[in-house]
């Protein structure tokens, strides 16, 4: 064996000279495990190729390499998510085990050409009550189409077709090791697509997939048309309360640390800095938001932003061009303007904008930053905003921009889209408008995990998007993951990332309040971010 001490010294060095070399690469310590396990048998393989004999022990301890090796690669399957991003954040949204409480997918694209070739993943899974996916969990789940498509599983095997006890018929899928993966390909019918998920007695999981027609013309902006603005954009810990006049008409009280508060001032006391208020057209209208009492028309929209402005506040506007909620699967035009023809909307949506932003002004209440449109990646103002007809939605965006401009250009200015974690209709939205010259200084996303993906996602589309349009990003609408969502927004390169606003933190939902508006413990994590990403 004395022969073969020098190759076992080449062997030896070997392996220390790539153990180095992965420790500094900027790699995962699972890939890098697993690396530095293949490295060590790679060179005890060399080694033993040029011994003479093999001994029984020596063929031993290959095979339990080989084994081990097998064995780290599998757990690596086993527990890495579907589809990592540039970090990993799957520990922050993935527990082992839990009890299920409700289904959970995410539709990749819910804008697609109806060309009977367009397909999107629809990747499917369930959590638990804190809404944490669960690793192992396996259920049977009944897949429900209504609409020109159909569904597959990502590997090509069809799903087994049956009819229900309400005659609905449905294919059957079964969520394994904590998922089911589907693709969904369009048929050749612009309409819509309804696809819902439903497991036993858990709560269902749907989307609402547009479809438009496959002559629509499609663009991409020039180089010329992606640019940053130039205005100065703030960081924003900004809270959408909007709810608030209402809540306070019921009778509810605000309470932090034992006494009796203004919910404004709790808010700012914990580091918020921006109050996000929607407004509506007429929303005292009998089919409006508010019937009779009008709340987020303009008359409570101008009490509340004097309370944001009094507490010090800055202020971001929200138009939803409605009399009613405006969202991806409702953007109904106001009655009074349903019966205008596209020029005559078009003229009106300029005026509206202008008439409000000249109004906050007047009164001292200028708005920092502005929304043209609530969620509109299905568009606004339908049927002529609608998505299918992209030439008119980037003609009343514009119309939108030119209305606030009108009465002043330094507001900043965002277009806001519900696409937290789907890069393909992020790219797809962000091409045609921009191309069709709309401008807008920031990007505003909707984070809701029930819908637009994982953490992963969001933080692979946020990167991208960044890069490829130069463009400030804002998480504008959330509800979980808070710090983690802060985490991701403020770690894009170059500043990109300029905050985030939760949406309705004063109902119990948003879990920082209770029912009787006590503050609770938890709203002390704000305080955190603020000293963190705020104060720098």
């Amino acid at each position: 064996m004395s022969d073969h001490v020098p190759l076992k010294n080449y062997v030896i060095k070997y392996i220390l000279k790539y153990v180095f070399l992965l420790n500094v690469l900027n790699l995962s310590q699972c890939v890098r495990f697993n690396l530095l396990l293949l490295v060590i048998a790679v060179g005890f393989t060399f080694f033993n190729t040029f011994e003479k004999n093999l001994s029984p022990m020596k063929i031993k301890v290959r095979i339990a390499f080989i084994i081990l090796i097998a064995l780290q690669f599998l757990v690596q399957c086993r527990f890495e998510p579907s589809d990592p991003g540039p970090e990993n954040y799957a520990a922050r949204y993935q527990v082992e085990s839990g009890r299920p409480v409700n289904v959970v997918m995410t539709a990749y694209k819910t804008t697609m050409m109806a060309d009977g070739r367009d397909e999107t993943l629809l990747r499917i899974c369930l959590a638990d009550s804190n809404g944490m996916e669960i690793l192992d969990a396996s259920r049977a789940i009944r897949v429900y189409i209504d609409g020109d498509a159909t569904v597959r599983r990502e590997n090509g095997e069809k799903l087994e077709l049956q009819t229900g006890e309400d005659s609905n018929v449905y294919a059957s899928g079964y969520i394994t090791n904590g998922y089911e993966r589907l693709i969904l390909k369009a048929g050749t019918t612009a309409d819509k697509i309804k696809v819902e998920i439903k497991a036993d007695s858990l709560w269902p999981a749907s989307h609402e997939i547009h479809t438009i027609p496959a002559s629509t013309m499609l663009m991409t902006p020039t180089e010329d048309q992606i640019s940053r603005s130039s205005k100065p954009i703030f960081s924003m810990l900004g809270a959408d309360i909007s709810f608030l006049p209402q809540l306070e008409d019921r009778g509810m009280t605000f309470y932090d640390q034992g006494a009796e508060k203004d919910a404004i001032h709790i808010l700012a006391d914990h580091g918020f800095n921006t109050i996000r208020l929607r407004i509506f057209v007429n929303p005292e209208n009998e089919k409006g938001y508010a019937p009779e009492t009008g709340y987020c028309g303009l008359k409570y929209t101008s009490q509340m932003a004097r309370r944001a402005k009094d507490a010090g506040m800055k202020l971001l506007l929200n138009f939803h061009y409605s009399d009613y909620w405006a969202d991806p699967q409702q953007q109904n035009k106001p009655l009074k303007w349903s019966n205008l023809n596209f020029d005559s909307l078009t003229i009106t949506l300029k005026n509206y904008t202008a008439q409000v932003i000249r109004h906050l002004i007047d009164q001292g209440t200028r708005p920092e930053m502005v929304q043209i449109g609530n969620e509109i990646n299905h568009g606004m103002l339908w049927p002529e905003g609608h998505i299918s007809n992209l030439d008119n939605l980037a003609d009343l965006l514009k119309a939108g921009v030119e209305g606030v401009r009108e009465v002043d250009p330094s507001i900043i200015i965002m277009m806001h889209i519900a696409l937290g974690g789907q890069n393909d209709e992020a790219v797809f939205w962000l091409d045609n408008m921009i191309a069709r010259g709309v401008e807008f200084d920031i990007l505003g996303l909707s984070y809701y995990p029930r819908w637009h993906g994982t953490l992963d996602d969001l933080n692979t589309n946020m990167l991208d998007l960044a890069e490829r349009y130069h463009k400030d990003l804002n998480v504008v609408e959330y509800a979980v993951f808070k710090k983690d969502i802060h985490e991701i927004v403020f770690s894009l390169p170059d500043d990109y990332g300029k905050g985030t606003c939760i949406w309705e933190p004063l109902n119990f939902w948003g879990a920082i309040f209770d029912r009787q508006g006590v503050a609770l413990e938890t709203i002390q994590v704000y305080d955190t971010l603020r000293d963190l990403y705020y104060s720098r």
